[in-house]
Formats: structure tokens, C-alpha cells, sequence
């Protein structure tokens, strides 16, 4: 029998969250019939990892650790088979400008965006506004809308700056402009022959208008709708725009890529997640569902996805 070691927890903000996913994975796994176990983590060194007894390791962290290459590569560097893209892929899915870059490369289309240092806000009254209001302003290299600010006016972009200039340690963000209209995301997922396919897409409609972290996973009045009502071309392109941008970054397994979809009925990528939420309200498992993959199906497909992918890099150096 397969045994798998699913990990949740990590040091970054979405901890809780993580948990919370990895909890519904190794149910998920277990009634699949797999040999699981659940483990706690913050920042495992190689060496533990070596240590660690399973056939496959399913890491539900989310975050800049977690899911943005560091934990990839030090499972790399123990050699052990593991869900999820690899330590390359991660680290630009989660940097949003280099996901950006990528994607205006393959004619994708996306918004302009510019870099906020925090160290470079001096003084919020006299500070450079490259991008009118209303405009978003989030962190780079972190997910699930932490450190998210929405800023409708001038008022609002000056709350925000002093508010960054005021947090300890805050990471470097990225400013753009705020679209309103519609989100959509697309799940994708290896289709058991290490190829990428698309899943059904998924439109999101918070009571609040903004799909922030509370919308994600506090509050229940979110509305998810699989298969919206959309042109049958603009389902191709998103689709398609996602499994272009997967394959180019170099995905593996499983990804989450989100739109807008604006008034004029353009839409823009806003980015891509290499380990998407697998809580209650978590949409690639809705995405799944709707294919008749319930979530123990789902589990134990990545599970041997992982197992079929595994090729060992011995020219890695150990990440302690």
C-alpha cells in the first residue's frame, strides 16, 4: 500500500489555512486508501526530510516557503518524491511580476504593474503614484490576498502606504490597477499521462466585491459557479492562456490560474498558484468535482502523479 506524509502548517502568514488544506487532504487520502499521515511543520531542514518514513510526500503549505521554492528544493535535495511543481517552477509562480513577464511573453493578456519597496516610503503624503486610483496594491511573493490593499482614491492609497510604511518587516509589493468586473479562475491539473489539462472554470462572486482572505476563508456568502455563463471562446482562450502559462513557467501536477474578467469584457490574468487551497471552499476541488474526480480520487491522483514524475537530482546541493 502507498503511504503518504501530507504537510501542513509552514511559517508563513497562511499557516492556519494550510493546515486546514492538509487536514482535507489526508482524509482525502485515506479514503482513498492510502497509507497517510498528517504532519505539522514550520521549516523542515533536508536531513528531517530524509528521515521522513513514506513512499510520497504531499506538501499543502501555502506561502513564500511553502510554495515558492525553498521546500522544493529541499526536497529535491533529499531526492523524495513529492506533489507539486519543483523548486524553479514554484519561485516564479510566486513572484506575481516574473508570472506577469511570463505571460506578456506568450501575448497573455495582463495588466502593467509596478514595484513598491516599503523601505521607499519616506513619507505617504509625498510619495510617487505611478498608477491612478482605483488601484490594488499586494505583496509579490505571497498568496491568498495577505497584505491586500484595495484603493479606490487618494485617501485611500495614502491609508495604504502609511500602513505598510507602519509594519514591521513588510515584503515588497506590487502596485496595479484595480479591475472590477467578474473572477475567474482555472484549475489544471496532470492528466495521469504527465500532460496539463484544464478543468471546468469557476466564477467568483463575493458578497463584498473583494475575494480578500476573510471572502476565501472566514465568511460563507461567497458564491462559487462552475461553468459560468461565458462565450464559448473566451472559456478556449482561459483555458488555454492557462495551460500555455503552466507549461512555460513548468507546472507539474497541479495549478490554479486566476482572471478578471472587466466590465468591457476583457480579461486579464491576475496569477498562478502551484498548491491552490484544499479546504471546504477551495476551488480546485470544486473544479474536480465537476469532472466526476471527488476529492479521495483527486488525492490519490497526485499522489501517483507524483510517484510516476519522480527523477531524482543528485546535483543538488542539501538545503539545511
Amino acid at each position: 500500500m502507498t503511504s503518504v506524509l501530507v504537510l501542513g502548517g509552514g511559517p508563513d502568514a497562511e499557516r492556519l489555512v494550510s493546515i486546514d488544506s492538509a487536514t482535507a487532504v489526508h482524509q482525502g487520502c485515506l479514503d482513498a486508501g492510502l497509507k497517510a499521515e498528517l504532519l505539522i511543520v514550520d521549516k523542515p531542514t533536508t536531513e528531517e526530510i530524509i528521515a521522513w518514513d513514506a513512499d510520497v510526500i504531499f506538501p499543502v503549505l501555502h506561502g513564500k516557503f511553502g510554495e515558492g521554492g525553498q521546500l522544493q528544493l529541499r526536497l529535491q535535495a533529499a531526492a523524495r518524491p513529492f506533489v507539486g511543481c519543483k523548486a524553479r517552477a514554484a519561485r516564479i509562480a510566486m513572484d506575481k511580476m516574473a508570472t506577469k513577464l511570463c505571460a506578456a511573453k506568450l501575448n497573455i493578456p495582463t495588466t502593467h504593474a509596478v514595484l513598491l519597496h516599503p523601505d521607499s516610503i519616506t513619507d505617504p503624503n509625498h510619495a510617487v503614484q505611478p498608477i491612478d486610483p482605483p488601484l490594488v496594491i499586494k505583496p509579490v511573493a505571497d498568496g491568498s490576498s495577505c497584505g491586500l490593499y484595495i484603493c479606490p482614491d487618494q485617501e485611500s492609497w495614502l491609508a495604504a502606504l502609511q500602513s505598510i510604511a507602519n509594519t514591521p518587516n513588510a515584503p515588497i509589493s506590487m502596485i496595479e490597477p484595480m479591475i472590477e468586473g467578474r473572477e475567474l479562475t482555472v484549475g489544471i491539473i496532470d492528466n495521469a499521462n504527465g500532460v496539463l489539462k484544464a478543468l471546468p472554470i469557476i466564477e467568483i462572486a463575493p458578497a463584498t466585491g473583494t475575494y480578500d482572505y476573510q471572502a476565501k476563508y472566514e465568511r460563507s456568502d461567497t458564491i462559487y459557479t462552475v461553468n459560468p455563463d461565458l462565450a464559448d471562446d473566451l472559456v478556449s482562450d482561459l483555458q488555454d492562456w492557462s495551460l500555455s502559462l503552466c507549461n512555460a513557467i513548468g507546472v507539474r501536477h497541479l495549478a490554479r490560474v486566476d482572471f478578471m474578467l472587466d466590465h468591457q469584457g476583457n480579461p486579464w490574468l491576475l496569477e498562478a498558484n502551484t498548491m491552490p487551497g484544499f479546504t471546504a471552499t477551495s476551488l480546485l476541488p470544486k473544479a474536480a468535482a465537476a469532472t466526476g474526480m471527488d476529492m479521495p480520487d483527486l488525492c490519490k491522483h497526485l499522489v501517483h502523479a507524483a510517484m510516476r514524475t519522480h527523477l531524482p537530482d543528485q546535483s543538488l546541493p542539501v538545503q539545511r
